[in-house]
């Protein structure tokens, strides 16, 4: 006798054979015992979830002699014929190939005679979705009044595409995919029929590939068998056969993007084009890889929400540990759009090499992630004590007396940018709080950046702004505004300025207590720190700022000017 795959020596001959679709098979069941038969099901889901073999087991349940509890007897010859590919009264019709309005003009004609051996003649249409529009018209008369003795099963895989009138007319049934356990414990038990030793972990492992189709899975598990034959299937047997990678590979790879080591990722990346792996299958497993990593390093209690043994999620722990969140999204992030792009690519591997250099160098990318990034980078080198004469540094952001803060790791970035950045370490390092407190200044300066705040490193730098000062700087307000990045800018734009020549303090006076006055005093007020940082770098004086709500507003001293008044340019040389 031939050799028949896997996939059709093993189809379901009963109900109780069939996995993972408990609650539809406990439907139809029912409804032959109780006679409750209707005569439109629509099967829609993913493929290789069963939706041909439940139809089959239907017909044949429908039209046994002598069924037991809702399922065929198997042995009456209707349920012969049937298993045989045999009977007249079952009808499968490929709608992909068969998709004409004459076509269903010829199921309409055959509607009218009654069933041969059994008690009901049923059409199976698979891939119903393919019919055009008018064969959908055609079949709508037949389907909303057929003959007592006719069943329409109707299988798809995208139900989006079937009109609506026709969806009306039909019991539909969503057959979901099956879980892996699910699919593992049956390969398992098919492996022992067959008399083949396998791997447990070999064949989860085939049980994951097949993404919830028990087809797929055997289909896979066919190749990998005749691969091998005559020989135990193990986890590396199915790796080598499916062009898969094992985790340990992308572990390596994570750690040499962590450390920037792109020579080592591009030698990772040549190592498996020389092992014949698919490209856009290994950046699939790659980014479920990162997933695991992204929901073991976030949620608590993930182990059960993970399909891995207790030595794999042991191992992911130990990898999320090194990673922050951030950047593990930003990952993801960039990577899921690469899966996107390389499907279509000619050249793969120059898409693949090119985003895990993006990867590798945050600083190719001006994105929020991206430039969050960058900023630990420069933290950590400050921590390394890789920067010295902090208190010198441009507002350009170029090099100092010492080394170049930003060498390598910051091109790109606007001058707007630098300076604001410049102005960060600045006050980082004269603080001595935060991620950078161990930064290294130059000789002689250490004990003095120590003990200063930001506030006093600022003022030592820079005068406090007289009555004349603060005058040229609200006549130059709207440039200093245009200096100033999006959502400052935007908020500034929402406030009026107002001035006490005595204190020396502008004010940002809003007409609500709303969230552009809220942008500005949260965090410590630390945006309009930054306010006051610009100021003092464009116009040489140190200003303070604070908010205020015109409703709230008392009735100022006459020595208060309301700066928004005064609308003459001014440019700071």
């Amino acid at each position: 006798m031939a050799y028949m795959a896997l996939y059709r020596k093993w189809r379901p001959n009963d109900f109780d054979e069939v996995q993972g679709q408990d609650a539809i098979v406990r439907t139809l069941r029912n409804e032959i015992i109780y006679d409750r038969i209707g005569h439109a099901y629509l099967f829609c889901g993913t493929r290789g979830t069963g939706k041909t073999s439940i139809a089959k087991l239907f017909a044949k349940a429908v039209n046994c002699q002598h069924p037991v509890d809702g399922n065929p007897c198997n042995q009456c010859p209707s349920c012969q014929a049937i298993n045989n590919q045999s009977s007249l009264d079952v009808l499968e019709i490929d709608a992909a190939s068969n998709n004409g309005v004459d076509h269903i003009r010829e199921i309409r004609e055959q509607v009218q005679y009654s069933p041969v051996e059994g008690k009901y003649k049923v059409y199976i249409i698979d891939e119903v979705h393919m019919l055009s529009s008018g064969a959908f018209n055609a079949l709508l008369k037949t389907l909303e009044e057929p003959p007592s003795y006719v069943i329409f099963i109707l299988a798809t895989t995208e139900k989006h595409k079937i009109p609506v009138t026709i969806l009306s007319r039909c019991q539909k049934y969503d057959f979901r995919r099956i879980s892996i356990d699910t699919i593992t414990s049956h390969l398992t038990h098919l492996m022992d029929k067959e008399g083949i030793p396998a791997e447990e972990k070999a064949l989860r492992y085939i049980a994951r590939a097949a993404d919830g189709s028990m087809r797929d899975a055997l289909s896979l598990l066919d190749q990998c068998i005749a691969f091998y034959l005559n020989q135990t299937l193990t986890y590396e047997n199915v790796l080598e056969v499916l062009g898969t990678v094992d985790t340990a590979v992308f572990s390596q790879l994570l750690r040499s993007i962590l450390a920037q080591d792109t020579i080592a990722v591009l030698h990772t990346v040549d190592r498996m084009i020389t092992e014949g792996r698919e490209l856009s299958q290994f950046l699939a497993d790659f980014l479920w890889y990162l997933r695991n990593l992204l929901i073991i390093k976030d949620q608590d209690g993930a182990e059960d929400s993970l399909d891995l043994s207790a030595e794999s999620i042991a191992s992911l722990r130990e990898e999320a540990s090194l990673i922050e969140t951030n950047t593990l999204l930003r990952f993801i992030r960039v990577l899921s759009d690469l899966s996107g792009q390389i499907r279509t690519a000619t050249q793969k591997r120059i898409l693949l090499e090119v985003g895990f250099i993006r990867l590798c160098t945050p600083q190719m990318e001006t994105d929020s992630g991206s430039l969050l990034e960058r900023v630990h980078m420069l933290e950590r080198r400050i921590e390394g004590g890789s920067v010295s004469n902090m208190g010198n540094i441009p507002a350009g952001g170029g090099k100092t007396g010492g080394t170049d803060v930003f060498a390598g790791g910051f091109a790109g970035l606007s001058p707007q940018q630098m300076e604001t950045l410049a102005a960060m370490v600045q006050r980082y390092a004269a603080s001595g709080t935060g991620s950078v407190s161990d930064a290294k200044v130059s000789p002689g300066a250490e004990e003095a950046a120590a003990n200063k705040s930001a506030e006093e490193a600022l003022r030592e730098r820079f005068s406090p702004a007289e009555a004349e000062d603060l005058k040229s700087i609200a006549a130059g307000w709207k440039n200093i505004v245009a200096q100033t990045g999006m959502p400052m800018q935007k908020f500034l734009g929402a406030a009026h300025i107002a001035v006490s020549e005595d204190s020396g303090i502008i004010q940002l006076v809003f007409e609500r207590d709303d969230i552009e006055k809220s942008y500005f005093e949260r965090n410590h007020q630390h945006n309009l720190t930054v306010l006051s940082d610009l100021v003092a770098e464009q116009t040489g004086k140190r200003v303070k700022f604070e908010c205020s709500v015109r409703s709230q507003e008392t009735a100022q001293p006459s020595n208060f000017i309301d700066l928004s008044k005064i609308h003459q340019t001014v440019i700071f040389e």
